[in-house]
């Protein structure tokens, strides 16, 4: 079985040929180029979720080999292939549907084996959305075991995570109107918001999402002004309420009280200790003075150097433990900790 490098965008797995699981292989390079050419376009008919099986079980194969497996196994697959589906119906009231359930399974059967190829199935897996569409009618696997797919169809090009452009739909990065369509209890539903999905897929950007990035962006320099207004004192507290509503605690005085740093910080979650250091401006020389008392102190976790006038480039070393701001880092961390009011208060 070839599975998808989990780091790959898109699988190449086409299903191969034949009435089993497929073993994968690069599909023909013809199904490749019309399968790019339609996701290029992304000509798109029906919308459709699928679950790759009971908690998603069948994901890996499903992923790796660029197929649509599916399940249903007490049900043939001729009356589904020749359309009888009042013989399907039959079939699944035997298994033990009700008329209810028997109905909703001939529903997803009937998706599964009649939707067109310009059908848009997605699913999710390993913290990502995927989408395919498929190619060619269903293939039936012979002697498939109880925890094994009983069908499947095979996809064009494979399954992709990311966007037209290249971008990855990650889950979290998606709104839940959205990823709550995987918590749907049957196998295959339509997908509510598809003009949102369809967005994310072709890489669109909605023109409000655009707006309110503009907002965010004048906000922050409005504040990088507002910053490099304010008394060194302010600057000091400014900085304190910004880790305070990080979810750092204080465990040190505010202040010029102590001969090395302005702030030690605990974080009650991790457990880390920081030095802060807070200056309106400062040199690369001072930088690196303060940088070796944080080394030999050896008393905390990580080094937050805070200037927002610094004189001249500083070079900051390539040490996960010390962490540089400028009056960008400071103003951004303020527009997202709700301290716009407080600048404006204090420096405008």
């Amino acid at each position: 079985m070839d599975i998808v490098d989990p780091g790959s965008h898109c699988s190449s797995g086409g299903a191969g040929q034949g009435r089993a699981v497929p073993s994968g292989g690069p599909p023909q390079n013809d199904r490749l180029i019309r399968g790019a050419d339609h996701a290029a376009a992304l000509e798109v008919g029906e919308v459709r979720y699928i679950k790759l099986g009971e908690k998603g079980k069948w994901a890996r194969q499903a992923l790796g080999q660029g197929i649509l497996p599916f399940g249903y196994r007490a049900v043939d697959h001729r009356p589904c292939a020749e359309g009888d589906w009042q013989e399907v119906d039959r079939q699944l009231i035997a298994m033990g549907r009700t008329t209810g359930g028997a109905s909703q399974g001939r529903r997803e059967l009937k998706d599964f084996y009649e939707l067109r190829e310009d059908t848009l199935w997605v699913t999710m897996a390993d913290g990502h959305l995927w989408w395919a569409f498929a190619d060619g009618p269903v293939v039936p696997i012979d002697n498939a075991g109880p925890e094994s797919p009983s069908r499947f169809r095979r996809t064009r090009n494979g399954w992709c995570r990311t966007s037209l452009n290249g971008t990855p739909l990650r889950v979290r990065s998606l709104g839940s109107a959205l990823t709550s369509t995987a918590n749907y209890r049957m196998t295959i539903c339509a997908v509510r918001h598809a003009d949102y999905l369809l967005r994310k897929i072709r890489g669109h950007i909605d023109p409000l999402r655009t707006a309110a990035e503009r907002l965010q962006a004048e906000m922050i320099q409005l504040a990088i002004e507002m910053i490099r207004r304010l008394d060194w004192r302010d600057f000091e507290t400014l900085v304190d309420l910004i880790f305070t509503r990080s979810g750092w605690h204080r465990i040190s005085a505010l202040g010029r009280g102590q001969p090395d740093v302005d702030l030690v910080l605990k974080q009650p979650v991790t457990g880390e200790t920081a030095w802060v250091q807070v200056k309106s401006g400062s040199t690369a020389a001072e930088f690196h003075d303060y940088l070796d008392r944080f080394h030999r102190d050896g008393s905390c976790d990580r080094l937050f150097f805070i200037c927002h006038s610094p004189a001249g480039p500083f070079s900051v070393p390539t040490d996960a433990k010390v962490h540089l701001w400028s009056a960008e880092r400071v103003a951004s961390a303020a527009v997202e900790a709700g301290l716009l009011d407080w600048l404006v208060d204090h420096a405008a």
